[in-house]
């Protein structure tokens, strides 16, 4: 049989199950899977009814090994399963951290007990993960945290905090950068698993002017860790954090570009008679189309060896498209884009407006705008570092 056979066999048994198991009613809901993981937001029925047929096919994770709860799908069916999931109007609702930075860590630097233990939960959007790096004097320069991972023994003792930790409050584990060696930087980091649902762990969740509370200080306080959720080697920690941040920011190349009310929905609505929006709409439009084939071609050039430096320029593009596409939007809606608070606007348009202050933070987040120029600088572009000590 031909790869075209193959093709339209899978995409005639994909769309009969989704036709059959796709509850109509999350028809265009593209955010709710992402509230739930990383806001708490209670699950519709019918979102946990969706999760839970989705997790036992396997297909929130198409392309993740069947062994560990994947659909073991080619990366060419998981296209296909995209296109038809589309055509629904369908949004895979097994989505956030677990699934764009743990588990792909698991899959590819973990032991098999620990893929046996975690990456099943992950591939049924039943366990929620958040990232314990960034610390109130460690930010870009993250290799000089200071949270301390000592040996008790039969296992590990955290202390320390970290900072801007999302979802943390919601979270059943975290991943976590701690030093396990003060007379190394870089060398004495190790990668940790942290249960999250323990004494001597606290997240106190930042109130945000977007209103939603995603954010967390997270205090360690003699928190334990088992021996055997240590990924990597020793002291190793800063490799595996490193491929770690090239599968966050592949994800967020993909998701931030298309994340955001639809400016051409709005105009329809807020300023039918503007022509000169067209014009603007359009250039949108086509480049947020031009960044999904660059992250198409990418991924066709990656798979054999997963990502690459290259995923923080498209971290970058992504970010920036969907920050001049939540201000086009914000600006569509005219004064509508300026309300705040119950009873001034709609429940959409503050969403909207909350989704623009939202999408600031996608500069800093899973590395700065300024720190992924100088990894593109560096590691694409080959370009030496500049002048010690300042330019002259």
């Amino acid at each position: 049989m031909s790869g075209a056979d193959d093709s339209d066999t899978f995409r005639r048994e994909a769309r009969a199950w989704l036709e059959a198991n796709f509850p109509p009613s999350l028809a265009g809901d593209a955010d709710q899977g992402l509230e739930v993981m990383m806001e708490g937001r209670a699950p519709s029925p019918d979102h946990r009814l969706w999760t839970a047929r989705m997790g036992a096919k396997g297909w929130g994770v198409p392309t993740w090994p069947q062994a560990y709860g994947g659909g073991g799908l080619t990366a060419a069916e998981a296209g296909v399963l995209a296109e038809e999931m589309a055509r629904l109007g369908a949004h895979n609702p097994i989505v956030g951290m677990a699934v764009n930075n743990v588990g792909p860590i698991l899959l590819e630097l973990g032991t098999e007990d620990q893929r046996r233990r975690h990456v099943p939960s992950i591939a049924r959007g039943e366990r929620r993960w958040c990232q314990g790096y960034s610390e109130p004097g460690a930010g870009s320069d993250l290799a000089s945290l200071t949270t301390r991972c000592e040996d008790a023994g039969d296992h590990w003792t955290i202390n320390g905090q970290k900072i801007w930790t999302s979802g943390a409050h919601h979270a059943d584990w975290c991943f976590c950068l701690v030093r396990t060696d003060p007379s190394r930087k870089q060398d004495g980091i190790s990668f940790v698993l942290v249960d999250m649902r323990q004494p001597g762990v606290e997240a106190r969740p930042i109130r945000l002017i977007a209103g939603v509370s995603t954010f967390c200080e997270t205090f360690f306080t003699d928190a334990r860790v088992e021996k055997d959720d240590m990924v990597g080697p020793l002291n190793g920690g800063w490799a595996v954090a490193k491929r770690q941040l090239q599968f966050e920011r592949t994800g967020q190349g993909r998701r931030r570009a298309e994340e955001g009310a639809d400016p051409k929905a709005l105009a329809r609505t807020y300023a039918p008679e503007e022509p000169e929006l067209r014009g603007r709409i359009l250039a949108s439009a086509m480049e947020s189309r031009a960044h999904a084939l660059t992250l198409r071609r990418a991924a066709e050039e990656a798979r054999a060896g997963g990502p690459s430096a290259a995923s923080s320029i498209l971290k970058n593009s992504a970010t920036r498209l969907g920050q001049e596409k939540a201000e086009l939007a914000v600006e569509i809606m005219g004064l509508q884009g300026l309300g705040w608070g119950d009873g001034v606007v709609s429940a959409d348009e503050l969403a909207t407006t909350r989704a623009w202050l939202r999408g600031k933070a996608g500069s800093i987040a899973g590395g700065t705008y300024e720190i992924q120029n100088n990894i593109i600088a560096k590691r694409i572009l080959g370009l030496p570092d500049g002048p010690k000590g300042g330019s002259k």
